[in-house]
């Protein structure tokens, strides 16, 4: 390894300078602050925990992303947190344990062995909301409605939510009896979202003629609130199972458009994100000039019941770093002052009483020249503030 090389940080492993670092703490205040308004209570889980508890009911994409290491004193295999929520569904079940509806956010740097795609970080600072005890679909509204109350507090431009069922496809999947393998297959070609791939899937895996149509209907149902109305009627007549499932998201929706009229709701019920970990309804954010998802999350009942205690559960989450390269809300630095370095008392005073206002002081400690909004001058007999 050369002298450069030791400079060079690993792929997807990156830092965060000024003045971006200061945006992205300024506004993990403003949003933790947000979170405590509407009831939810700061946790900070371990970084590192034994890889049997870490990654309890979380998939198989999680165990890959997750980095494994040996705890010297006990021999255990342990892992690095790749995600909070299993963490978080821990400490509802058992360190911190509430009877009735329990409300947790958290804020923290996750790691991940693998990308979770392109775009993504291998660091990602996660924070996000995690609600429990309740399993009514006023716990959806809520959450949902937390997460694009946090996404419009950070000022992010031209949001538009996305929602989806992973139920929907449950249903289907169930009626139809197809297996594991098939279902893997009909995942990788849902993510294409190729319709002639999927028809031809569905008219060869499928015996039933009304559920090869479901399926087909189900690969077409992306788009707005009329997307969905349409098809509701036909599928829940097709597969009867669905129609609670399709009834729930129809509900949620009218109630987060009701709140958030300005924003653009749009229906994905091909979206199986978290197939294997979520047990209800999904939901995500974006933004224009992102390709990923700027926030997500959805329903993961029952997830707490290895740690002896089932809850319903539903939540979100999303990278900071990421929603401050979009913010706006985070990017205000407030008036900076350059002061000349003096041992006088008065100067000293002059300069805590503007630190105590907000103020950002330098004090220039030789000949550069620093760029600022004002600088503190001594004018007839006392420090004054000047604007620059």
């Amino acid at each position: 390894m050369t002298s450069a090389d030791r400079w060079l940080l690993p792929d997807g492993i990156d830092e965060v300078l000024p003045p971006e670092a200061l945006q992205v703490e300024r506004l993990r205040r403003r949003l933790l602050d947000r979170f405590d308004t509407w009831g939810y209570d700061l946790v900070i889980p371990p970084a590192l925990e034994y890889l049997d508890s870490l990654l309890t009911g979380a998939g198989k994409d999680l165990d890959l992303r997750t980095f494994k290491v040996t705890d010297q004193l006990s021999g255990r295999l342990m892992g690095l947190s790749a995600d909070t929520t299993s963490q978080v569904a821990r400490i509802d079940a058992h360190s911190f344990a509430r009877d009735g509806v329990s409300r947790l956010s958290y804020c923290r740097t996750v790691f991940h062995a693998q990308a979770s795609s392109l775009l993504a970080s291998r660091t990602p600072m996660q924070i996000g909301a995690e609600l429990y005890g309740e399993a009514g679909q006023r716990a959806d509204v809520e959450i949902i409605s937390l997460m694009l109350d946090t996404l419009m507090t950070a000022e992010l431009p031209a949001l538009h939510l996305d929602l989806g069922h992973v139920g929907v496809f449950r249903a289907l999947a169930n009626k139809a009896g197809i297996s594991k393998e098939q279902q893997v297959a009909l995942f990788s070609l849902l993510k294409l979202k190729c319709t002639s791939d999927l028809d031809a899937w569905a008219e060869r895996e499928v015996a039933d003629p009304a559920l090869i149509e479901a399926f087909k209907l189900l690969t077409r149902l992306q788009g707005d609130r009329q997307c969905l109305l349409d098809a509701i009627a036909r599928l829940t007549e097709l597969v009867p199972e669905t129609a609670n499932e399709l009834q729930r998201l129809q509900q949620v929706a009218e109630q987060v458009s009701q709140r958030f009229p300005s924003i653009p709701l749009y229906f994905d019920l091909t979206e199986l994100r978290g197939y294997d970990y979520h047990t209800g309804l999904v939901f995500a954010a974006y933004v224009p000039g992102y390709g990923d998802a700027i926030a997500q999350g959805g329903r993961y009942d029952d997830t707490g019941a290895v740690f002896g205690r089932a809850r319903a559960a539903t939540g979100f989450s999303a990278d900071l770093k990421v929603l401050a390269q979009f913010a706006t809300a985070a990017n205000n630095h407030g008036t900076s002052v350059i002061a000349p370095a003096s041992d006088d008392p008065q100067l000293w005073t002059v300069i805590q009483q503007l630190r105590a206002q907000g103020k950002r002081v330098l004090v220039q400690l030789n000949d550069d020249t620093v760029s600022a909004d004002a600088s503190l001058q001594f004018l007839d007999g006392q420090w004054q503030l000047v604007e620059a």
